[in-house]
């Protein structure tokens, strides 16, 4: 195992999914299951103890705590990536996980290596995860105000690095995209979601579709 695997914390009320769960993801050499419950009340706690990098939560343990444990996780110190598994991709619960300040969501009926893929696209940070299913949840689920984010004061190229995270690009993609060094194009994604005030790039996404900037019906 590596010396720094991604640590991780699973939420869920049915034993048996979880038992599946945790079987997928403590096989990966960089993976390691710190903790698990079925309870969301002890998830801050646990969160604190054990330090993970990523919280698994099943939107079915209780919806609406689950949303709230989400922001509660996201108001800490030093939070970890809220990766929200779904049976539905295009479930109410789901956006406003999105909306809390989850980094993703995967369905559980998703093969494992896409669900380690997740796992490490989450803990990374560097791409968005399913952008198409992003922009397909934010179209049927989202609330517009059609503001077009006017206020953000994003530039040109700002507005054109946004549009490639939403595909999905990773910071190296988008300097190849644009012809820019890596460490160029990363500052440009910093102050997109600085001036978006989003704390990752799933939230600017979210954001920018709902605010009209970006069409939500149409690939980007």
């Amino acid at each position: 195992m590596s010396a720094c695997p991604i640590g991780l914390l699973l939420v869920d009320d049915e034993d048996l999914a979880g038992a599946g769960l945790r079987a997928i993801l403590d096989a990966e050499p960089d993976m390691a299951v710190l903790g698990e419950t079925g309870d969301v009340a002890e998830v801050p706690g646990l969160v604190r103890r054990l330090r993970p990098d990523v919280v698994l939560i099943d939107v079915r343990t209780n919806a609406v705590d689950g949303i709230t444990a989400t922001r509660h996780l996201l108001g800490v110190d030093d939070p970890p990536r809220v990766l929200i598994l779904t049976t539905f991709g295009n479930d109410g619960h789901v956006y406003d996980a999105l909306h809390a300040g989850a980094a993703g969501f995967v369905l559980e009926r998703a093969r494992p290596v896409e669900i380690v893929r997740a796992v490490r696209t989450v803990a990374a940070g560097e791409a968005l995860l399913f952008p198409a299913a992003v922009r397909d949840l934010v179209a049927t689920r989202g609330r517009f105000d059609g503001d077009g984010l006017h206020d953000a004061g994003l530039t040109d190229r700002e507005t054109e690095v946004l549009r490639l995270v939403a595909r999905g690009l990773s910071d190296t993609e988008i300097a190849a995209d644009l012809l820019l060094g890596v460490e160029a194009a990363t500052t440009h994604v910093g102050e997109v979601l600085t001036k978006l005030g989003a704390r990752d790039r799933t939230q600017a996404v979210v954001t920018a579709y709902e605010s009209g900037l970006l069409d939500p019906r149409r690939p980007v």
